[in-house]
């Protein structure tokens, strides 16, 4: 009975049967993706989207409000030797308010040798604020904000022995995103180039190196195309889009990697290199569609977050990982059997040529080699050992707890407006990222709106952990106001969390709260970060739980077996929680400060860990998909259980050490950059992944394979329904063991299946 092709395997006879029109529809395609996003620009999220809980209740009030709380701004001022009260330091800050002023981009200036402003002159009476806002919407604030900047600039130059710097939230978002953009691309320029060395040394040869190079540099231009497009319904934030790039090269040179090595077994062996790229897409292709599969479905766990930079980077990596899955099984088949032969051009000198590996050649060779053998003859010892010492690893990550960076995600040193904001921070607690009291109420303009707004006033001044000036804006139709008042701390410590209980348990209530009607939330920084911190807390079990639930039933439907698919679940575990504890390590007690030059904050960014799990499970099963398909397709040639655990090991070994290197590589990459929140994310996946591709796949793997014996396969009969998944050889390889040979027209041998 004839075999049906599977869709990996039709995909791949297609596009190397019609070579020149595979090529042709993938370049087309990544050109219109990337005009038609070139035809709009990115959509970012709003103040709402990227927060929860209360915080973000305050900021949908604002929006049907159609309040615009615009950014607000401060210019600190400073001078060791004058007071306020000098000539000297008043013509300074009456000249920094003319040209603040003067570049039209400011609103309602409050210059501390006014009556309204003398709240922000330092007890010392060296050092003022003056105060402004941006006009204009507050997200738009960041893009038009430069001007001023200038002009503050060109006021310290103009007065010599004043220290005269802006802060705000517009100027801060401006500065953040111009270092971030500046860093990322620096990142993902390097890790290109890092890349390619890793394929030259893993495949010896210019050409073959650079496949995989091209296929993932050409998926991550397309998916930015498309991920413009689709930032109108799902906005990105410019995280998102920066982690596109990295797991879009991690997957699409993995990819690649796995059908390529396929290939060039399956031509070392004597096929030809149609039969060889159709045993790849048989094999290698269906591992890959499965894994981009899950990684997606994973990746897709992270809606259930219902936070908006959590929704931004499942969006962006999804569409990335859907664009590298569809390029390494449609042009990727069509450029091997265009190029055949010629992928060995350009030979490094003195690295190996690809070879075939017979039954038992290399097994007891080199140290990967040594230690597999050691494994299978001591199973039980082996994963005796290698869980108890990765259980070892898990354990520092029980006491991992998260917190929001804020402004300390990025070192001091790095910007020079983070210095201003530790400057101002010393002298005027709380005064750069005030909280907002939002009050919905019809009577705001009565007397009862105005003995609140009089008992928040006088609050700010009595109250431990609050500090003025407070202002307080009203909506055109009088229902809406916004009051902002300093907090003490850096904006996510403990000084600011306790003093944003104080205002929400103790002085709303008693002020604002007392408003008939009144509908009153806080928002502002400090509480979006303990808002969504708890948030996240509360929805990643949930998350969790889909994550797990689904790689259980893919690895159930794909293997046909209940043992393999909880036997996942555990190995994933060990990788994701040893991973755990090193961040925790590394970052949480502040073990790499030294190496990798960052302040601890003493606890994780709160977006990290969940990310870290969903990321990893999905790109786990990269290399777990790929060694166990191995592994089943030995078993149902008739291989013996530890032969064919032995034969799937070693064969992909290769494969999925280059894999790991590469993957490894590029989170290193970006694991070097000088955000906090990154270096987590970076180390996490990159400790992970180099666990995944060592321990796991090389000790726990096999020895627990090898205990387990036939029962890797046990499927219950009320599961017999389950359709055969992984369990045929590839059509026409000549990797089989009953030595399938080529047909002289090109055709390919019927295969039947030997196994269950």
């Amino acid at each position: 009975m004839k075999r049906r092709d599977g869709l990996a395997e039709a995909a791949g006879r297609w596009s190397a049967t019609h070579r020149g029109a595979a090529v042709l529809l993938w370049l087309t395609f990544v050109v219109a993706a990337t005009v038609l996003g070139g035809f709009v620009t990115q959509a970012e999220p709003t103040p709402a989207e990227l927060t929860n809980g209360e915080a973000r209740h305050a900021e949908h009030i604002l929006e049907r409000s159609g309040l615009e709380l615009p950014a607000h701004e401060v210019v600190f001022i400073r001078a060791d030797a004058s007071a306020v009260d000098s000539a000297a330091f008043r013509a300074t800050v009456t000249d920094t308010v003319k040209r603040v002023k003067a570049t039209g981009k400011v609103r309602d200036v409050v210059s501390p040798l006014d009556p309204a402003g003398r709240a922000a002159v330092s007890a010392d009476r060296h050092a003022v604020l003056v105060q402004f806002d941006m006009a204009g919407d507050a997200v738009e604030a960041k893009g038009e904000v430069q001007p001023v900047l200038d002009a503050v600039a060109r006021a310290g130059r103009a007065h010599p022995g004043f220290l005269v710097e802006q802060f705000g939230e517009a100027s801060f978002a401006h500065k953040y995103d111009e270092k971030l953009h500046t860093d990322y691309t620096n990142a993902e320029y390097l890790s290109f180039p890092v890349t390619l060395g890793i394929l030259l040394v893993a495949f010896g040869a210019l050409v073959a190196a650079l496949l995989p190079v091209v296929l993932a540099l050409t998926a991550v231009v397309a998916a930015g195309g498309l991920l413009t497009l689709s930032s109108h319904l799902v906005h990105i934030d410019q995280n998102g889009s920066s982690v596109m790039s990295l797991i879009g090269i991690a997957v699409g040179v993995d990819y690649s990697l796995f059908y390529l090595r396929r290939v060039r077994e399956e031509r070392a062996r004597g096929a030809t290199t149609r039969a060889a790229v159709n045993a790849a897409a048989a094999t290698s292709g269906r591992s890959v569609i499965v894994s981009g599969i899950t990684v997606i479905v994973s990746l897709a766990g992270l809606y259930l977050s219902g936070n908006g930079i959590f929704l931004g980077m499942a969006t962006a990596t999804i569409i990335v990982v859907a664009v590298a899955v569809l390029g390494s099984v449609t042009v990727l088949p069509a450029l091997l059997s265009l190029l055949g032969d010629r992928t060995d051009k350009g030979r490094i000198p003195l690295l190996p040529r690809p070879r075939a590996e017979e039954p038992g050649d290399r097994s007891r060779r080199g140290a990967l080699g040594a230690l597999l053998a050691a494994v299978l003859r001591r199973p039980a010892i082996s994963l005796v050992v290698c869980a108890g010492a990765l259980v070892a690893l898990v354990v520092p990550a029980f006491s991992l707890h998260t917190s929001d960076p804020g402004v300390s995600d990025l070192p001091s040193r790095s910007l020079p407006v983070l210095q201003t904001y530790e400057r101002i921070q010393q002298t005027f607690p709380g005064s750069s990222t005030p909280a907002k009291v939002v009050v919905a109420a019809d009577s705001l303009d009565g007397p009862a709106g105005e003995a609140a707004l009089r008992g928040f006033r006088a609050a700010s001044t009595s109250t431990p952990g609050l500090s003025g000036p407070v202002t307080f804006r009203v909506s055109n139709d009088g229902k809406v106001g916004v009051a902002t008042i300093g907090l003490v701390g850096t904006g996510t410590d403990e000084r600011s969390v306790q003093a944003l209980r104080t205002l929400r348990e103790k002085v709303v209530p008693e002020t604002f709260g007392r408003v008939p009607g009144a509908d009153v939330a806080v928002g502002g920084a400090t509480a979006a970060s303990v808002d969504t911190n708890g948030h996240l807390s509360g929805s990643a079990p949930w998350v969790a739980g889909f994550v797990l639930l689904f790689t259980f039933l893919v690895m159930l439907f794909s293997f046909r077996s209940l043992v393999m698919a909880g036997l996942t679940l555990v190995l994933n575990l060990l990788s994701v929680g040893a991973a755990y504890g090193i961040v925790v390590l590394v970052f949480q007690r502040g073990w790499g400060e030294g190496p990798l030059g960052f302040t601890s904050t003493g606890g994780i960014a709160s977006w990290v860990p969940l990310f870290l799990f969903v990321f990893l499970f999905g790109l786990s099963m990269d290399y777990h998909v790929f060694v166990v398909s191995r592994i089943r397709e030995g078993h149902d040639r008739g291989l013996s259980n530890g032969q064919a655990v032995e034969r799937g090991i070693r064969s992909t070994a290769g494969v999925v050490t280059s894999a790991a290197v590469v993957m490894v590589a590029v989170a290193g990459v970006f694991g070097m950059l000088p955000q906090l929140s990154m270096k987590e994310s970076g180390v996490g996946m990159a400790t992970a992944v180099l666990v995944d591709a060592t321990l796991v796949r090389v000790v726990l793997l096999p020895a627990a394979m090898k205990l387990l014996g036939e029962r890797n396969w046990y499927v219950p009969r009320w599961l017999s329904w389950l359709p055969a998944g992984f369990t045929e050889s590839a059509p026409g390889s000549v990797t089989d063991d009953a030595a399938a040979t080529d047909q002289p027209d090109g055709t390919d041998r019927e295969i039947v299946r030997s196994g269950a």
